[in-house]
């Protein structure tokens, strides 16, 4: 009867809040600091991981408790505390947009609806939604939610799934077994789908393939109950768990700061491991007889951690919508941060305390009820109608006519491949001949020399004309594909929208696999996001030292990681003797009329002058 009683009584575990606080900081991170926390990502997988283990224990203690589960009662608390916060969300932010930046409109009905329903995940994936493009011109500030509706789905399926287990099975250990079968079939399933070089959107948002998190931490309930872990421990059994505690936390701070999102690791073992890791955790978190509670339960994280709904909520509209209003953010970006920091943790203090808990002991001993109804009425009767409005005018699909930058882009792309297709089967026959001639190395040999660009000399000229040449770039080397093809007609330009320096290295490998990597390379990277020391060295250690690297510098003033990437390229040059940076932020910084609006790619007349100037840096005697 003891033990009856223990395993049915419910506490309340303030090391929890701690959980969420490590969590919601390193999701802050990753989208504030992606460069600084590159793995920051991985806080989802503790809400994750927390929701399976707490959703089940509370479940379980119920079914014990009362020989049933509630499960009205369980869907009107979940709606009470997860749905006030997210209509306001939603609404303020589809009004905001309503009112200020018309241009993310779009599908915003879509986005409304899907949110309401705790589809977004995937309705994200069936419209082709990138988590990863940071440098969208439209970034949604709704693409985080995919989480939430991940976790709205539980709740709607997981009762009714546990009763069926409950019901079925009534030794529990059969019950954690199948959840253990089915969280590596979840997992084995990310690794499947994964695909190297592309992006991995798809299985980052699906709900089959981030289940093994909820599953993992609803195995561990059921073999690990709150109610039933023993206050009193050997000294030995206490040393152990609070070995696992500090082992488990230091290693998610270490994988906070190494591990990269779009690697391949993540998704074939990498984010498995790391649910692992945050398992272990969270089983040490909840045992009382550990000290591991008391290590994170602190006021700082008692604070967080009941506000991590509100801060995860809110930390992408602020981030897009000051994005949008502060032009250079390049300049003083810890300040930027600071203020972005900053305005996250005021609105989610004010939906804490007005949404949700809208209760006597938040707002302060004054709080009258009819008061602040009376107060609130209007001005969210007007967010609601003119975020309704929003979503009413939205266009359903994107605007088809494109930008002149997005058709110039889509223009050099088409060509581009054809162009390469030819470039790269002439290489490989200049490969194949013994011995190579000035006349027989040039693939335009008969037609007329192409025009001296800038300073350039009729001997550097010459040499443009016939330089075997490979360049690797983003959207900003691909919009000035056209001019630096007039000067190096021989030059295979491999360039993309969206591309991560960290996809370089595969790409290089193909061209080297085909025998057409030149001895001189042109690295276009950066423009989408900074990489760390020990990825660039990998670039350069792939393309070996007996190769000269030239790499542009980068000209984002829209984006933190602007002064971080040229910062890291610098150093890079002393490290290598044949990596050469070409300059191209002082060079063009001081013509903002060189660029389109987005002040990053070069428009007709600043693209001419971006291929004359990385001539001239390549062609220097």
């Amino acid at each position: 009867m003891e033990q009856k009683k223990r395993s049915t009584k419910r506490r309340y575990i303030t090391g929890i809040d701690g959980l969420r606080s490590i969590a919601v900081v390193g999701v802050i991170l990753y989208h504030l600091v992606p460069y600084k926390v590159p793995g920051g990502f991985l806080g989802v997988v503790i809400f994750l991981v927390l929701t399976g283990y707490l959703v089940t224990d509370l479940l379980v203690q119920e079914w014990q408790r009362n020989g049933r589960i509630a499960l009205w009662s369980f869907y009107r608390r979940r709606l009470t505390r997860l749905y006030p916060a997210l209509l306001t969300m939603l609404f303020s932010t589809a009004a905001y947009i309503t009112l200020f930046q018309h241009q993310l409109l779009t599908q915003l009905r879509g986005i409304l609806w899907s949110n309401l329903l705790y589809v977004y995940n995937w309705w994200q994936i069936l419209h082709g939604q990138s988590y990863f493009d940071r440098f969208a011109n439209n970034e949604s500030p709704f693409t985080h939610l995919w989480t939430l509706s991940i976790e709205g789905q539980l709740y709607l399926f997981w009762p009714l799934v546990m009763i069926g287990l409950l019901f079925l099975f009534k030794q529990k250990q059969h019950i954690a077994v199948i959840l253990l079968i089915f969280s590596l079939l979840s997992a084995l399933l990310m690794a499947w789908l994964y695909h190297p070089g592309s992006d991995p959107s798809r299985i980052y948002y699906g709900t089959d393939t981030r289940l093994f998190a909820v599953l993992l931490g609803a195995a561990l309930a059921i073999i690990w109950p709150s109610a039933a872990l023993k206050t009193k421990l050997k000294r030995g059994q206490v040393w152990l768990l609070d070995g696992i505690g500090l082992f488990t936390i230091i290693m998610t701070l270490i994988l906070y700061t190494q591990i990269d999102a779009q690697s391949p690791f993540v998704y074939r073992g990498g984010m498995l491991l790391f649910t692992l890791i945050i398992t272990l955790l969270t089983a040490v978190t909840v045992h009382p007889g550990a000290h591991v509670n008391r290590w994170l339960t602190n006021p700082l994280f008692t604070w967080l951690g009941k506000r991590s709904y509100g801060i995860y909520l809110y930390q992408f509209p602020v981030m897009i919508f000051y994005e949008n209003q502060i032009k250079n953010i390049a300049h003083l970006p810890w300040l930027h941060n600071l203020i972005q920091l900053s305005l996250i943790l005021l609105i989610s203090e004010l939906s804490y305390r007005l949404v949700e808990k809208p209760k006597k002991q938040a707002l302060g001993r004054h709080y009258s009820p009819s008061r602040w109804r009376h107060l609130w009425v209007v001005p969210a009767l007007a967010i609601l109608g003119i975020g309704l409005f929003g979503a009413i005018k939205a266009p359903a699909r994107a605007n088809t006519t494109p930008t002149p930058l997005a058709r110039k882009i889509t223009q050099n792309a088409k060509a581009n491949t054809a162009r390469n297709a030819k470039l790269i089967a002439a290489a490989k026959k200049r490969k194949i001949q013994a011995k190579q001639s000035s006349s027989s190395s040039a693939v335009n040999n008969t037609k007329t020399p192409p025009r001296a660009v800038g300073d350039l000399t009729p001997a550097q000229t010459e040499k443009a004309q016939q330089l075997p040449l490979v360049g690797i770039g983003d959207s900003v080397m691909l919009d000035g594909l056209d001019s630096l093809q007039k000067v190096f007609p021989q030059m295979i330009i491999d360039a993309t929208v969206g591309r991560q320096a960290n996809s370089s290295e595969a790409i290089l490998n193909g061209y080297a696999s085909q025998g057409v990597l030149a001895n001189t390379v042109l690295i276009g990277l950066g423009t989408n996001g900074a990489f760390t020391d020990a990825q660039l060295d990998t670039i350069m250690q792939t393309l070996g030292k007996q190769r000269t690297v030239f790499w542009i510098n980068v000209r984002v003033p829209t984006r933190s990681w602007q002064n971080t990437v040229n910062d890291s390229l610098q150093r890079a040059a002393k490290r290598w003797p044949n990596l050469t940076i070409i300059d191209w932020y002082h060079y063009s910084n001081n013509h903002p009329d060189w660029f389109y609006d987005d002040q990053v790619h070069p428009n007709e007349v600043g693209k001419q002058h971006y291929a004359d100037f990385i001539a001239e840096q390549i062609l220097k005697e």
